[in-house]
């Protein structure tokens, strides 16, 4: 009897694997590409929590056989941090959404930058509120169509990348489900990053997002992405005419800062023997 070989990721997922998510969707994709970083780490699984907030991606707790937490809307990272204070040989890694992270969770998500906690945020960008009928985000493109913009949106969108670089993140990278090797290879960096990790992934949603913009299955979204997206280094040889309605990929920031919770281990030291 022929031999049947396991997949690398087959076992951080629960058995019977089902798959919930809609036809094309593709934040599975994004999961594939977080726990193959895990494993080509060679992380020891008991030490890597994966926080999930509200969002379609809280599916994830009913598919990985790992330490999967769902936290209220928003609060993926206040609770992730709490878990590298107490328990700071953890990697906590979060999987949320735009708007989890950015709107309800924004002034979290800049905090955390800001305080450059060491945790990886993985953000699932696809353009709008998936789970709860498809309105509109605030990293919704100029002119896209959601359920709440129906005439296309004329708020300008959030730069995540550019927000959380700001704040003072120590890593910052942007890809796109059509980049899985760079987004694999990009996650393995931002979890052995000391410091506040920060990787936004365009992944598709054609049900809602591609529908209500002429693109209704994957794959017009993922040639869309193809057709959009310009690594930093094809983007430095570009003008701004050229850059118009691009969205540029790549690492943007790798720099190292003290760490919080290293800082506060360190206060606790001076104070107790103060």
């Amino acid at each position: 009897m022929e031999q049947q070989l396991e997949h690398p990721i087959e076992k951080y997922l629960r058995k019977p694997f089902r798959n919930p998510f809609c036809a094309g969707c593709g934040e599975p994709q994004v999961l594939y590409a977080t726990l193959r970083a895990v494993d080509e780490l060679n992380l020891d699984a008991d030490k890597v929590p994966i926080l999930v907030g509200i969002g379609c991606f809280i599916q994830f707790r009913s598919m990985v056989n790992m330490d999967v937490g769902s936290t209220l809307h928003g609060r993926t990272i206040p609770f992730a941090t709490g878990l590298k204070l107490i328990k700071p040989e953890l990697k906590p890694i979060i999987l949320t959404g735009d708007g989890d992270a950015a709107s309800i969770g924004g002034n979290h998500l800049i905090h955390a930058a800001r305080r450059n906690v060491d945790i990886t945020v993985i953000v699932l960008n696809n353009g709008s509120y998936a789970n709860t009928g498809g309105q509109m985000a605030c990293t919704t493109p100029l002119k896209a169509h959601t359920t709440t913009s129906p005439y296309g949106c004329v708020e300008q969108p959030f730069d995540l990348c550019k927000l959380v670089e700001g704040a003072g993140a120590s890593y910052v990278a942007r890809w796109s489900t059509v980049h899985l090797t760079q987004l694999t290879k990009s996650i393995k960096e931002a979890i052995n990053k000391k410091g506040f990790a920060f990787i936004e992934c365009l992944a598709q949603c054609p049900v809602l997002y591609g529908r209500y913009n002429k693109m209704p299955a994957a794959v017009d979204m993922i040639r869309w992405y193809k057709r959009i997206c310009v690594t930093k280094s094809q983007a430095e040889k570009m003008s701004e005419d050229e850059l118009k309605d691009k969205i540029v990929v790549g690492k943007f920031v790798d720099r190292d800062r003290p760490e919080f919770t290293e800082e506060i281990r360190k206060l606790n030291q001076l104070t107790r023997g103060a």
